[in-house]
């Protein structure tokens, strides 16, 4: 069996890669592997289930609580909540374990799986591998030989109902000020958030409009949501709001969209965030954590203000373990994964997008204009497929045109080129001032690329 877990959970198309069974055998399997490393030393350990509102998570919740059940863990069933919100339950009621059904921004026929260890922390790798051996090693828990509980040692489950207002009053008591006076659309993304965003935003002050916010298994991320944030654009000057948000699925993400429709992205968020967290005192070593991707133009404007970038690898892991290594409070991704670790433990899209609402109110200007701090310069993507990928650092004739093509941008352009990790192909980005330019090198560069790594 390949490996299960990816770089954030099990994740695939529900009843058919995410089967029911698999769902149990792994809720067993964590269970047993958490009780082997004493995690449960001394105490009943409980679990807090939650998911996000797609169909196929119905059944695997119930796979999920069976599963734990049967081992002997007590389960606090949340719901309906976004995955931020499980895992600030977690931390908050001190249990062992959380769990998160949702496949976030996928499709709705996917759906996945996540673990959570006690404080609301992704487990760590090594956890994650030994669950999969658990679970290779009995065939699941059907086949399982292991003592099973009986009587009063099996898990009981209830519905924790409180846990929606729990997190909404946690999102509302971090913000330094409130919203009154601001109009908000909030797009759902017929999602997690669907009703715990609106609920927050109009907690906080603002006059919240709406959208994607009626959930009915099928419809999450179809049309809504960060991924689409056309009907967001649009609601946004309709109803003449001074900004609007948009999350996906399980909420652990937010794109932000200004008064006249124009799309804020997660470098620009993170812009604007470091600077409000700076003048609050509360941006630890005036430092900023972001991936390689990151637009230049987010660079730029950070050295300008004097606030340092660590950069990373790709992935909000390698964010989350960058800020942890140099205790960093701020640090994101371009796509809207946003780490506020003063107040989560993972990106929590509600969050984030209240704390950009919070900055326009206090500062009293419009969000187009905060966000003019940084200027994204354009950026060109190109995916050359059918190509060695494990050549790109060997192959000379490639590195020289790359370093032709810096010589060329200077200072105002760079140059990134990027192995797939699952396919055989090669990502070139390219930005420059000139977008005709970067679109020039970019081409060129992918031209190299087939040429000298071509199968």
């Amino acid at each position: 069996m390949g490996r299960l877990f990816g770089t954030d959970g099990v994740r695939g198309l529900a009843n058919q890669d995410l089967t029911a069974e698999l769902a149990l055998g792994l809720s067993v399997a964590a269970a047993h592997v958490l009780a082997d490393a004493g995690a449960f030393e001394g105490h009943r350990p409980v679990a807090v289930v939650g998911r996000d509102p797609r169909a196929s998570g119905e059944f695997l919740e119930a796979a999920v609580v069976a599963g734990l059940a049967s081992a002997g863990v007590d389960v606090l069933r949340v719901g309906v909540l976004p995955t931020p919100a499980v895992a600030h339950l977690t931390a908050a009621l001190g249990v062992d374990l959380g769990v998160m059904l949702s496949a976030s921004h996928n499709p709705m026929p996917d759906n996945g799986i996540k673990f959570l260890a006690r404080g609301g922390h992704k487990l760590a790798d090594e956890m994650e591998d030994a669950i999969e051996a658990h679970y290779d090693r009995y065939g699941g828990a059907g086949d399982a030989d292991w003592d099973r509980p009986t009587g009063a040692a099996v898990g009981r489950v209830r519905d924790y109902t409180e846990g929606f207002d729990q997190y909404v009053t946690h999102l509302v008591g971090a913000l330094p000020n409130r919203l009154d006076g601001l109009k908000v659309v909030v797009d759902g993304a017929h999602g997690a958030a669907a009703r715990v965003s609106p609920e927050a935003f109009a907690r906080a002050g603002a006059e919240v409009v709406t959208i994607g916010g009626d959930p009915d298994g099928l419809n999450i991320n179809d049309g809504y949501g960060s991924t689409h944030l056309d009907e967001l654009r649009a609601a946004v000057v309709e109803h003449g709001a001074d900004l609007g948000v948009a999350h996906d699925g399980d909420a652990d993400r937010c794109l932000a969209v200004d008064a006249d429709g124009e799309v804020v992205d997660g470098d620009q968020i993170l812009a604007i965030l470091a600077l409000a967290l700076r003048e609050q005192g509360v941006l630890r070593r005036d430092t900023v954590v972001a991936t390689v991707m990151s637009n230049l133009g987010f660079k730029l404007a950070l050295e300008r203000e004097g606030i340092e970038l660590v950069q990373t690898a790709v992935g909000d892991r390698y964010v989350l373990e960058a800020m942890k290594a140099g205790d960093y409070a701020l640090g994101g991704e371009q796509s809207g994964h946003v780490i506020l670790l003063d107040h989560a433990t993972t990106g929590d899209g509600t969050l984030t997008g209240l704390l950009l609402a919070a900055r326009v109110a206090a500062a009293g200007r419009p969000l187009a204009e905060l966000a003019a701090v940084m200027q994204r310069l354009p950026q060109v993507l190109i995916n050359v497929p059918n190509v060695d990928r494990g050549r790109v650092s060997s192959s000379s004739e490639l590195a020289s045109a790359v370093t032709e093509a810096e010589r060329a941008l200077g200072e105002t352009g760079r140059v990134l080129l990027r192995p797939s990790g699952t396919e055989p192909l090669v990502r070139v980005m390219v930005e420059a001032a000139d977008s005709d330019q970067a679109q020039r090198v970019a081409a060129g560069l992918a031209d190299v690329v087939k040429r000298t790594l071509g199968n």
